[in-house]
C-alpha cells in the first residue's frame, strides 16, 4: 500500500489536492477532520463519489453529507467536556491545572445509500459495529 499525503490548511490547497488525487491511480480516500476539510466536506464527498473511491473520514457530519463512513471522536460529548473545563475556568481555576483529557467516546458512522452507489458491499459484521447506519 502506498499513501500520499495532501496538506489542505486552505481551499486552493484543498483544490490542489483534487488535481493531484484525479492524475493519481488512487483506491481510497482518508480525510482528516479539521476546519478546512469540515467546510468543504460536500465537495470532498463529491469528489469520491464521482471517483467511486472509498473514503473513511473523520466525523459523522462528513457522513451525513454522503461520505462512506466516518470513524472518530463523538463530537457532542467533546463540546460538553469543552463546557466542563469552560466553568472551572470561569469559577477560578487556572488552566493549568486542568488534566488534558483525551476523547473517551467514538463513533462509527457508515452510509449504505454512498456504498451502494460506489459499488461498495459493507459486510453485516462491520455495520454490526457501526453506531449509527444511514440506509
Amino acid at each position: 500500500m502506498t499513501l500520499d499525503y495532501h496538506l489542505t490548511r486552505t481551499k486552493a490547497e484543498l483544490d490542489a489536492a483534487y488535481e493531484a488525487i484525479s492524475k493519481q491511480n488512487v483506491n481510497g480516500l482518508l480525510v482528516f477532520p479539521e476546519a478546512v476539510t469540515l467546510a468543504n466536506r460536500e465537495g470532498i464527498v463529491d469528489f469520491a463519489a464521482k471517483r467511486r473511491l472509498p473514503s473513511m473520514l473523520g466525523w459523522k457530519e462528513y457522513v451525513e453529507a454522503w461520505g462512506l463512513m466516518s470513524y472518530g471522536p463523538n463530537r457532542d460529548e467533546s463540546y460538553r467536556r469543552i463546557a466542563v473545563y469552560l466553568d472551572k475556568i470561569l469559577k477560578g481555576t487556572k488552566p493549568a491545572d486542568l488534566p488534558v483529557e483525551l476523547p473517551i467516546r467514538f463513533e462509527l458512522v457508515i452510509n449504505l445509500k454512498t456504498a451502494k452507489d460506489i459499488g461498495l458491499t459493507i459486510t453485516p459484521n462491520v455495520l454490526a459495529r457501526a453506531n449509527r447506519v444511514i440506509r
